[in-house]
């Protein structure tokens, strides 16, 4: 019996081009100083501040993300950011300054600033060491 649908189909592609990595899968875990200027990017980091829209304007939820958190005292010099757009949310749950976030989208630079409307995201422990992942 044939096998029919997208998995199908996908497993068929895999075995013809010796793997699939598919739309949904990032290549690498990337830093924020490494970000392409445009693309699907998996990285991680901490959300160092969020935004939240007045409830007459659409609602728009948004978070920059940094590599680490700022030392006691703040910081002294720039550091790479992303920032992530969940448009259609007033809040999205966990998500606040502080949490350690692994996300992965399409990439593009707005007003000269990457970032990422709509991620896929997992919140990680607090002590979850930074390895890469197996992709």
């Amino acid at each position: 019996m044939a096998e029919r649908g997208v998995a199908a189909r996908r497993r068929g592609l895999a075995s013809r081009s010796g793997g699939y990595t598919g739309p949904d899968r990032a290549e690498r875990c990337y830093t924020l100083d490494q970000l392409p200027e445009r693309g699907r990017v998996l990285a991680r980091g901490f959300v160092e501040n969020i935004r939240i829209l007045p409830s007459a304007q659409a609602p728009v939820f948004t978070a920059g993300v940094v590599d680490a958190p700022a030392p006691p005292g703040g910081r002294r010099t720039p550091v790479a950011r992303i920032v992530l757009v969940w448009n259609g949310q007033r809040r999205v749950p966990g998500i606040e300054a502080g949490t350690r976030l692994r996300f992965e989208g399409m990439i593009a630079r707005v007003d000269g600033v990457p970032t990422i409307y709509n991620p896929r995201y997992e919140i990680l422990p607090e002590d979850e060491h930074d390895v890469e992942d197996e992709v």
